[in-house]
């Protein structure tokens, strides 16, 4: 068995750098330290895991296929061990260079993201955010690994170490071109299942929605295409006879705005737009600050 003790740990901080810099002088500087120490840590690197790590093609350190493993590891430590540095008494927004990593939708990211952002940047300079746009399905295990450390999303299944709470109630409404062939009355069943309609999904495991509310009553829509962003939508529709069905929160922007809105023929419950973390994080001063920032956007909203 390894002995840790014998093991500068500080490595894995060089490790990591080197495998998002992909350069030893550039990694010199994010670290700090000199050009000749980072070249001899990384000598060390490779002693210590046997393997050359990084190859030099074309001005570039390129990661060999045992780099690319370890990195996974290395990642969930080093982030694990800023998790665990974050007490209420070393968290100082002001201060924080805490990066954090979040899912949500592009819709989302339209209404949340200017505002959250500004008071981020503004009480928090220092703090880095970088949003994922994963498919829904891997969402939770990422939460899970620590890869995201949170989520605003709607009716995602999880197991009981992450935890949800509501921040934005929403509706579904029905949206058109303008002059289309069916916006002059109110929406029939039998349009609506016969029309060609614009999906948006991540995956084709994201049936949320609509169609979990059709499938109840035993029946399914006619879905026509899928793509994966939402901001997409809008200019596909105003140039086909396709509909879709979308959140009237996201509909009331002004990327909607020359779009026909139009109720669905059958009911649909309101639902809320939640925001997920794990539970490990519950009680992370850095992580308790992020999401009082997120509730307070939301709220506004």
């Amino acid at each position: 068995m390894m002995n840790l003790r014998t093991i500068d740990l500080n490595l894995l901080v060089i490790f990591d750098c080197l495998m998002r810099e992909k350069h030893v002088t550039r990694a010199a500087l994010k670290v700090p330290m000199s050009q000749p120490a980072m070249s001899s840590a990384l000598s060390r690197l490779r002693l210590l895991f046997a393997d050359e790590l990084f190859i030099r093609i074309h001005g570039q350190m390129v990661p060999t296929p045992r780099a690319l493993e370890i990195s996974v590891g290395v990642t969930k430590i080093l982030k694990e061990a800023e998790r665990l540095m974050m007490s209420e008494v070393t968290f100082v927004p002001a201060k924080s260079t805490q990066s954090f990593s979040g899912r949500m939708a592009d819709l989302l990211g339209l209404l949340l993201l200017p505002d959250l952002l500004s008071t981020v940047t503004g009480h928090a300079p220092g703090i880095k955010i970088n949003i994922e746009h994963t498919p829904v399905d891997k969402t939770i295990p990422a939460l899970e690994d620590g890869d995201l450390d949170f989520v605003v999303s709607s009716q995602l299944r999880h197991t009981s170490g992450i935890v949800s709470a509501p921040v934005i109630t929403d509706r579904l409404i029905c949206i058109m071109r303008q002059n289309h062939p069916l916006s002059d009355t109110p929406l029939t069943l039998a349009e609506f299942l016969s029309a060609s309609h614009l999906h948006v999904a991540t995956s084709s495991a994201d049936v949320r929605f609509v169609d979990n509310i059709l499938s109840g009553q035993r029946l399914s829509r006619k879905i026509a295409i899928t793509i994966p962003h939402w901001l997409t939508l809008p200019f596909v529709l105003a140039k086909t006879d396709l509909i879709s069905v979308v959140s009237e929160k996201m509909a009331s922007t002004p990327h909607f705005s020359g779009l026909q809105r139009m109720e669905l023929p059958f009911e649909a419950q309101p639902f809320s737009w939640n925001l997920y973390w794990h539970k490990r994080d519950e009680n992370n001063a850095a992580h308790l600050w992020l999401r009082e920032q997120i509730y307070r956007v939301c709220r506004a909203i």
